[in-house]
């Protein structure tokens, strides 16, 4: 990420990019868990299981926080770039699994799982630690059910652009250990859970398709939100203002079709009274046959760039907290009214690679990608956009 440069001499990309960090950190899974288990101040012993795409950097929190009282910690997550260097810190057990399409390992690892929770000793306290991802990552599917009707259930919902309540309540309903069905496995005892949100309304019956949400008949579980995209939406205003400009966010989450989005947010931009504007959401992108490379976050990016051509003082970043945009490597990206310019002088056309969902293409073209690498968390996706003023000239 860019480093720090006051506001009159940072370039639009590098002042983005910064605004982008303060919102990572104000979410990132060890911090947040750190934060929630001082407050909370739980006695005893604990076991914990961390699950998601923030399972690592969460399980990491509670160690800290809860040092030698707690005693193991289960951690199912996504693969990562350079896993076969990385050493398991003690009492860490990790499971490396599969996302966005589940596989023999999420299998596994729902079976784990399960003979985890029935192997707890009476004198600890199940802490869960739950992250977007977990749908992918651990599954135990109702008899009947195969892998492979799990993989198309969720290629179908990428493809035609399902919103993530509806993805994970089917994916819940055709699971032994999801919509509430692992916290009745605890038979009324009593257990702390704690939820990185991805999800709109931040509802525990829908994050990771509700792999700790409410029992059917009821629970001794306590739930806690520890961070959700309103977070990150205001610690980027907040780190705006620190910076001496003017900011505002968007007071609800957006939802629905990418394209629309990038028409709104260039609009909003371009007549807000102030030097920087927030979204937090998550967009939908219905993709053509063969797909080429990126992610919805780039899609948005690509196209707001269009609607951008001829406003040189406007430029937007379109992010997934996660740092990785759909099956790239890269967040997302930095566009402004030069974008598309650039792109074009790379005999590329704009135009074509959105209708290819090849924005990832082009924007490479355009040395306008964002890559973070793990930001230990998943809070859906950002956008911020960027009003140059007289009064805070950027180059």
């Amino acid at each position: 990420m860019a480093a720090e440069l006051p506001a009159a001499e940072a370039s639009a990309t590098a002042l983005l990019l910064e605004l982008l960090q303060a919102g990572l950190q104000s979410v990132e899974g060890s911090r947040c868990v750190r934060a929630a288990l001082s407050a909370i101040a739980p006695g005893g012993r604990f076991v914990a299981a961390a699950i998601g795409k923030a399972a690592l950097a969460m399980a990491l929190g509670a160690r800290e926080a809860l040092g030698a009282a707690l005693e193991a910690v289960l951690v199912v997550c996504p693969d990562a770039p350079g896993d076969e260097a990385f050493v398991a810190p003690a009492g860490l057990e990790i499971h490396r699994s599969a996302h966005p399409l589940p596989d023999a390992r999420s299998l596994r690892a729902g079976a784990r799982l399960l003979a985890w929770l029935e192997a707890l000793p009476a004198t600890v306290t199940p802490l869960f630690l739950i992250s977007g991802g977990a749908s992918a990552l651990v599954e135990v599917p109702i008899p009947g059910v195969t892998l492979s009707e799990l993989v198309r259930l969720t290629q179908r919902a990428l493809a035609d652009g399902r919103d993530i309540v509806a993805l994970n309540t089917a994916r819940a309903a055709l699971s032994q250990i999801k919509g509430g069905a692992l916290a009745a496995r605890l038979g009324g005892r009593r257990a702390l859970a704690l939820f990185i949100s991805d999800v709109p309304g931040d509802d525990p019956a829908l994050i990771g398709s509700g792999l700790l949400g409410p029992a059917p008949g009821g629970d001794a579980v306590q739930r806690e939100i520890i961070a959700s995209i309103d977070r990150a939406m205001d610690a980027v205003v907040d780190a705006a203002r620190a910076r001496g400009l003017t900011a505002t966010r968007a007071r609800h989450r957006f939802a629905g079709d990418v394209r629309r989005l990038a028409t709104q947010f260039t609009h909003e931009l371009a007549l807000s009274d102030t030097e920087v504007r927030v979204w937090g959401g998550e967009s939908t992108l219905v993709l053509p046959e063969a797909p080429g490379r990126g992610g919805r976050n780039q899609h948005l990016a690509l196209a707001a760039a269009r609607l951008l051509a001829g406003y040189p003082n406007l430029a937007l970043l379109a992010a997934a907290t996660d740092g990785r945009d759909g099956p790239t490597a890269e967040a997302g990206a930095v566009v402004d009214g030069e974008t598309c310019g650039r792109i074009a002088l790379q005999g590329l056309d704009c135009d074509e690679r959105l209708r290819r969902a090849d924005s990832g293409t082009a924007l490479a073209a355009a040395g306008a990608l964002v890559r973070t690498g793990d930001t230990g968390t998943n809070v859906a996706d950002l956008v911020i956009g960027l009003k140059r003023t007289l009064r805070h000239a950027v180059v």
